[in-house]
């Protein structure tokens, strides 16, 4: 557009322009980054597109001078659209770091677990005794975002610091990058969430908050020992849903998958209840499957 300056200099001669009203528009007009765009743009532009976008552009340059609260976290930027020009608002750089740690967060559920297991990533995952639980995961990975149909978690089984927790909360963060939704949950403490929730008739709720994530965790089962309650009613049946629709379920344990059986098969008041506990078995198997981590205890290494 090779009369730009005209084209502007006649708009803001004109009449219709109250005094106030040209000095704003004036300033706008010769803002830097505006100058830059209609420079940048002057092919796509024809002769009527100041005077039609002057409100545009005035828009622009009030907010880049003026940022007020409801767009704050944005930052204005000026567009073509059918020879005309628009603002439109562009997420800066902490807005759009926010929403990132958002949907992160949102697909990546931590319930009573330590924040640090954010920082997992299976390139750290390594050592003696770690080789197989690593494998594993990376299959599972592979065959679950490569849709090859029903695809059982991990079961891990080794003793206190081996990286079992580590080692979900690496699994989870790569599950995120394919927009996979995880939920960690560290079972002992949602078992005695469970029971406090009783007295407040939320128990189904938080049931139904569990049961249906995409891909789910369970932290440290069979640390403490299970009323019968928790073993059938909240486990089982988290166990039992997911078992029907299919949803991969990892576990981790000091105990290996027989062991856990002998565990839950006696309630706390030392009553023998091996049927029911067979039957938790039958859907953890179903669901996972068991690899044994060893090695050193980490977590007193420096």
């Amino acid at each position: 557009m090779e009369n730009l300056g005209k084209t502007m200099s006649a708009y803001l001669s004109s009449k219709n322009l109250t005094d106030d009203y040209r000095k704003l528009l004036n300033q706008a007009l010769n803002d830097v980054d505006v100058q830059r765009f209609l420079k940048e743009n002057q092919e796509s532009i024809n002769e009527d597109t100041i005077s039609v976008s002057a409100a545009s552009i005035y828009e622009f340059y009030n907010h880049k001078t003026n940022q007020s609260e409801l767009s704050k976290g944005y930052y204005p930027k000026l567009v073509i659209t059918n020879h005309n020009i628009e603002v439109a608002y562009v997420p800066n750089a902490k807005k759009r770091s926010e929403a990132k740690k958002s949907e992160y967060e949102s697909r990546f559920v931590l319930m009573d677990m330590p924040s640090d297991i954010r920082k997992a990533t299976l390139d750290d995952y390594d050592g003696d005794g770690r080789q197989e639980a690593l494998a594993s995961a990376l299959d599972f990975i592979e065959n679950y975002t490569g849709h090859k149909g029903y695809v059982p978690g991990l079961y891990l089984a080794g003793d206190f610091g081996v990286g079992k927790t580590y080692l979900l909360g690496a699994i989870a963060n790569e599950l995120f990058k394919s927009d996979v939704r995880t939920t960690i949950m560290h079972f002992p403490t949602f078992a005695v969430e469970m029971k406090n929730s009783i007295g407040q008739n939320d128990v189904l709720n938080r049931v139904n908050k569990v049961k249906d994530s995409e891909i789910l965790m369970l932290d440290d089962i069979g640390a403490d020992s299970m009323s019968s309650w928790i073993r059938d009613e909240v486990l089982g049946v988290i166990l039992q849903y997911r078992m029907q629709e299919n949803l991969p379920t990892f576990f981790s344990s000091n105990f290996s998958m027989n062991e856990l059986e002998e565990h839950l098969s006696v309630n706390q008041r030392g009553e023998q209840e091996p049927v029911k506990a067979k039957r938790i078995m039958e859907r953890v198997k179903y669901l996972s499957r068991e690899v044994i981590v060893t090695g050193p205890n980490k977590r007193f290494q420096h």
